[in-house]
């Protein structure tokens, strides 16, 4: 597939790199010197300098019949009239992303597909589910839904009364023999593992699982994991993901927003009736202490400071909060504050990064369905063809690479986590959890 992107900040960047790592064809526009020069160096992609709204430097990315233009600039005007040209100019399909939800809304006067937009991506609201989504399960370090919910995959650190620790992924599995669970990747010592039967659990690890939603429980009773409610929350900062998540989250549990500056924070108090909002600088230790912030189930930091964020969720979990998720825009901290064990940490960037990537796999036969930051893995989606070497041997039998593991079977709708046992078919459809430099190998397998 032929792909332009508008705009090589953190986002663009991100998505350039996962999608070219899958072969495709892309252009990368921007008009930051400095961001063109970091494309240049570290992806395999062609790089134009200028501005991404300019008919004529869009003809130079040759936008005409590309089959994506994605608009990912900081700015929401640029990214329209972007989107607009390269609409005018033949691009088959145009994402953008809008910072401003007022653009959708459906007395908005100017809406998105007036200017040839087909989708719109909401970065502070993807961040906004996610982090709702740990709200909701306490337990995890991560969350991410697959198969329209059916299926779950949870990060969780080990804590040493953890029931695993000093087992092999056979032992557990022998052991649990009532329900079954997939483990898809370790991150131990900032090193990512892809742990097949043999490999022993330690201290520390953050295991990543894969497993049938309504199986959790039995996963979590498994671990010697508790499945809390979380009843209290205190969000700091009244940015756009800190006023989403007071209004998503305040019906269900007793949500307190904090917020330094008086006339926001009077702004949110009207317009958040069920939300306590608390006109304070939320770095003050005192006023941690004041609010008990050791009997706080889940504290969220999302200002618009990330040095404020990982300070505050820092002091946070040193003062007793059961739970804490961070929100950083520079994708680099990720995997360095989840492997110092502070709590979650979320980036819209990558939020953004993973829905882009979802849409745009329902057009390739085999892409990855989620790139993270913290773990060197991606979840690959592949259909076996008819005669390829998967369908002739159980995965057991098979020379699959040693970074990578079959997770899901998806046969006409039925799901089940893979065994080395399972056998597949040119009917079923495969969620495969790999490395990177696993990938080539994996195709190989699938193709005829």
């Amino acid at each position: 597939m032929r792909i332009v992107i508008i705009g090589a900040g953190e986002v663009g960047f991100h998505v350039a790199k996962a999608l070219s790592q899958e072969n495709h064809d892309i252009t990368v526009v921007d008009i930051d010197p400095e961001k063109c020069r970091r494309a240049s160096e570290h992806l395999d992609v062609i790089v134009v300098e200028g501005n991404g709204a300019s008919p004529r430097i869009l003809k130079r990315a040759k936008i005409e019949g590309a089959d994506y233009v994605l608009a990912l600039t900081r700015v929401d005007e640029v990214n329209l009239i972007a989107s607009q040209q390269a609409h005018v100019l033949g691009a088959k399909k145009i994402i953008a992303r809008l910072r401003n939800q007022q653009y959708t809304q459906r007395e908005s006067i100017i809406r998105p597909e007036q200017f040839g937009v087909d989708l719109v991506i909401h970065p502070e609201k993807e961040a906004c589910q996610e982090i709702v989504r740990l709200v909701r399960h306490p337990y995890a370090n991560q969350v991410v839904d697959f198969e329209g919910g059916r299926l779950r995959m949870i990060a969780i650190r080990l804590e040493p009364d953890c029931k695993i620790i000093g087992k092999s992924v056979l032992q557990i599995c022998e052991s649990n023999p009532s329900f079954k669970f997939g483990v898809v990747a370790v991150l131990r010592d900032s090193e990512t593992v892809v742990p097949w039967a043999d490999f022993v659990f330690e201290q520390g690890d953050m295991a990543y699982f894969i497993v049938r939603t309504e199986n959790l429980d039995l996963l979590l009773n498994m671990l010697g994991t508790r499945n809390e409610k979380t009843n209290r929350v205190m969000i700091l900062g009244g940015s756009k993901i800190g006023r989403s998540l007071a209004e998503e989250l305040q019906d269900e549990m007793s949500v307190r927003l904090v917020e330094r500056r008086r006339e926001k924070a009077a702004q949110i108090a009207n317009e958040l009736e069920k939300t306590m909002v608390i006109n304070a600088d939320g770095t003050d230790v005192e006023l941690l202490k004041s609010e008990n912030i050791h009997e706080i189930d889940s504290y969220i930091a999302v200002t618009q400071s990330e040095q404020t964020n990982l300070l505050s969720g820092l002091l946070a979990h040193h003062l007793g909060v059961k739970q804490t998720i961070i929100h950083v825009t520079t994708t680099e901290y990720l995997p360095i504050i989840q492997e110092i064990g502070v709590g979650s940490v979320i980036s819209k960037n990558m939020s953004t990064v993973n829905s882009i990537i979802r849409e745009i796999r329902s057009d390739i036969s085999e892409t990855a369905l989620v790139t993270f930051d913290e773990i060197d893995v991606e979840v690959l989606e592949f259909n076996p063809e008819t005669g390829s070497k998967v369908t002739q041997k159980s995965l057991a039998e098979l020379d699959f690479p040693k970074d990578s593991i079959v997770g899901v079977i998806n046969h006409h709708g039925h799901l089940s986590i893979a065994r080395g046992s399972s056998q597949l078919t040119d009917e079923d459809t495969v969620l495969v959890f790999a490395k990177q430099r696993a990938i080539p190998k994996l195709r190989k397998l699938f193709v005829a």
